[in-house]
């Protein structure tokens, strides 16, 4: 489900066609790039509720390849009735998704030590399952700490986090978050970019800790395809799709006001897309529109709208 804490911070541009992002030997017919990443219903982003099983139930009927793990169900499942399930996940080649860190490491030290000592049963349950993402989100401001202090908060705690994970195989990644409209919620700024978060990321210095995108914020953040393009695959442990409010420049955007991937055009998801191609990029790749409208619907017509987008979104590339 949404992170609760997340959905209280929370010039169309045109698509470049491919030869002119790409030389042309590059992207012919017969030297496509065959896509690796798979396309995974989140729940919690579109506003559907789902219990695991249903969730599996529904990606099988929608077509989605991967389904975020529910930890909590996970755990229950894990004495009885876990090993059906993966099996009819293998069955209809679907495969895991990425589930969100359940530990509170950016306030007091009492409530990260609380969830942190509850961390190893989940990470247990999903190493059963065989799960082997983790995530989470980095606030941009901090209404007491400094940037300096801060980070090494965030480094120390995570790199605690990241010890743990690595004994039950999993990759952790840390998503920064890019709109400009956050800055002037807290005194101090924090990280916004992936320039940041990679320094983030370079300070904790495990090696199962890497970086989740999204393309809302690599467009807030102004970042291109390039910065894609100069990182390491494996470091890459989860991505997000989304797109823009028309009528807002990157620094207009609001955090929690979102389009479905490819919606309205002003991202530009095709160069995303292509450079997740080029750096082949393997995991899975989910909408998090947190769009009020879509909210709204029942999760037949939400799973139907989304699974909609999704598909739109993939075939730019195919």
């Amino acid at each position: 489900m949404i992170d609760p804490g997340r959905r209280e911070f929370l010039t169309k541009a045109s698509v470049l066609s491919l030869s002119a992002i790409l030389p042309t030997p590059f992207w012919s017919t017969d030297q496509r790039i065959k896509r690796q990443f798979k396309t995974c219903l989140n729940p919690g982003s579109i506003g559907v509720q789902l219990s695991q099983q249903a969730l599996l139930d529904s990606a099988i009927t929608y077509g989605f390849e991967a389904i975020v793990p529910l930890t909590d169900q996970l755990a229950t499942m894990r004495d009885q009735g876990l090993d059906t399930f993966v099996a009819k996940m293998k069955e209809n080649q679907i495969t895991w998704g990425t589930a969100n860190l359940p530990v509170q490491f950016r306030e007091s030290a009492p409530d990260f030590r609380s969830d942190f000592s509850r961390l190893n049963e989940t990470a247990y349950a999903l190493e059963l399952s065989g799960a082997k993402r983790m995530s989470t989100w980095i606030m941009p401001t901090h209404d007491k700490l400094t940037y300096r202090q801060n980070f090494d908060r965030h480094t120390r705690r995570l790199k605690e986090v990241a010890l743990l994970l690595a004994d039950h195989d999993i990759m952790l990644g840390l998503e920064y978050v890019g709109p400009k409209t956050l800055m002037s919620r807290d005194k101090y700024s924090f990280i916004r970019t992936m320039t940041e978060v990679q320094e983030l990321i370079t300070a904790i210095n495990e090696p199962n800790v890497g970086i989740q995108l999204d393309t809302f914020h690599w467009y807030c953040a102004g970042e291109s395809d390039q910065d894609i393009l100069n990182l390491d695959p494996k470091t890459i442990v989860t991505v997000d799709l989304n797109d823009a409010k028309v009528g807002r420049t990157p620094d207009e955007q609001l955090d929690w006001e979102r389009e479905l991937p490819a919606a309205t055009g002003v991202i530009d998801i095709e160069k995303f897309l292509i450079a997740l191609l080029q750096v082949g990029y393997d995991g899975p790749v989910r909408a998090e529109p947190f769009n009020e409208e879509l909210n709204k619907l029942d999760n037949e017509a939400a799973l139907q709208k989304t699974m909609e987008a999704m598909r739109k979104t993939i075939s730019i590339i195919e």
